[in-house]
């Protein structure tokens, strides 16, 4: 009986790994990996198996098999990413575009400086990171998988978030065009759209306009029928979800994560 026993625990070990190692093996690009979602994601995917290229405007502390620091306004930067990761890592299989920049205002009280970052931050580098990416990731033995970090915020008007929405829209588009265009080489692509999650850039943009991050994060829980706004974990399980093979039909999906919550 000792030895039945020890056996089925063995067993339940054996397929607990390997539900806890879907990524063994699997090379991934994540950008904006220094902030709450970045991090959260690049964590998760190293602790299930993953070598994990990250990259942003400052690698300081960050913990990866390989890190690029550079800015993804500059398109050379961008558009040499997926080679570099690939190369970093030995190939490339999946890629999570979460990087993003958030500027709240009305179109009248946005300048072309915050125009021109929030387009190049949140729609043409994913753009061009996703356009060397797929021949990279068509040409492996499986294909591949692209990941958009876009937002609630893309799918329906938000007041005072114009250029939020406005760009997150475009990611959201992109997202589905480019999953029926490149479904046949193999590549799945698809996008987790959050609504408020509390990161560094939220609790920042609280303490800028002058109330207390912690009060303003409590505050806006109260208002998502689950209780609490989502933490980056919440919306790195979604992420994870979507580039294995969990998903494997799921193609061109605009996947909320918002807590019940809708935008207002």
């Amino acid at each position: 009986m000792l030895v039945r026993a020890g056996k089925i625990a063995d067993t339940a070990c054996k397929t607990m790994r390997g539900a806890l190692m879907r990524f063994e093996n699997s090379r991934v690009l994540v950008t904006g990996a220094a902030g709450g979602i970045g991090a959260a994601v690049t964590t998760r995917f190293r602790r299930e198996g993953a070598r994990v290229c990250a990259t942003d405007l400052d690698c300081t502390g960050i913990t990866a098999d390989a890190t690029l620091t550079g800015d993804l306004t500059d398109a050379g930067f961008a558009n040499g990413l997926p080679g570099a990761a690939a190369a970093a890592l030995g190939g490339l299989d999946i890629v999570v575009n979460n990087a993003g920049h958030m500027f709240r205002g009305k179109v009248t009280d946005t300048d072309d400086d915050s125009l021109s970052r929030s387009l190049a931050v949140n729609v043409e580098a994913p753009f061009r990171i996703s356009r060397a990416a797929v021949p990279i990731l068509a040409g492996g033995d499986q294909g591949g998988a692209i990941v958009n970090v876009a937002s609630c915020w893309g799918l329906r008007p938000g007041a005072a978030h114009a250029l939020y929405c406005m760009t997150k829209a475009a990611l959201a588009s992109l997202t589905q065009c480019m999953a029926m265009d490149h479904a046949g080489e193999g590549v799945r692509i698809n996008a987790v759209c959050p609504n408020e999650v509390d990161t560094p850039m939220l609790r920042t943009g609280f303490a800028m306009r002058g109330f207390d991050p912690d009060s303003a994060v409590a505050a806006l829980g109260k208002t998502v029928p689950l209780g609490r706004i989502a933490q980056p974990d919440d919306i790195a399980d979604v992420v994870l979800f979507l580039a294995s093979d969990d998903a494997r039909y799921m193609c061109g999906a605009l996947v909320e994560v918002n807590g019940g919550k809708p935008v207002i």
